[in-house]
């Protein structure tokens, strides 16, 4: 499926692979929902969402992260991505919804085996204390 650059997947692609986070912002709707494999709570508002999803971009979606699946529809997509993480190979997927205006309204992400979560876990603490401190991720 060729997707336009406006599509809400060819827009979120595009953020990962230029690294450009700014356009994160306008892509979330200022009540998404981030859904993460360690957190029990979802993460509610377009800030905290940022948040999390830019300590992912910088560490699960690190030089040997791609994109291995990807199922879309009208106004859902599920991305299957593998990557590595300190020597652990990670499997996951991006299930993401969006509304009719194109922003994402749902992202949760999955992650397996267990040794994969448990390294995502701790990368990403890392992250985002490190945002928390003032800096990049």
């Amino acid at each position: 499926m060729s997707l336009n650059d406006d599509h809400p997947v060819a827009r979120w692609h595009r953020i990962l692979r230029e690294r450009d986070l700014a356009d994160l912002h306008t892509l979330l709707h200022e009540q998404a929902v981030f859904h993460s494999p360690v957190v029990h709570t979802p993460q509610v508002g377009r800030t905290l969402v940022v948040a999390y999803l830019t300590a992912a971009a910088t560490v699960i979606a690190n030089p040997t992260f791609r994109y291995v699946r990807e199922i879309v529809g009208s106004h859902d997509a599920l991305l299957e991505f593998v990557t590595e993480l300190d020597g652990v190979e990670v499997n996951g997927i991006d299930l993401i919804r969006w509304d009719d205006a194109g922003r994402i309204v749902d992202f949760k992400v999955m992650v397996r085996p267990l040794k994969a979560m448990q390294a995502v876990q701790r990368c990403m603490a890392e992250a985002l204390q490190r945002m928390a401190a003032g800096g990049k991720g």
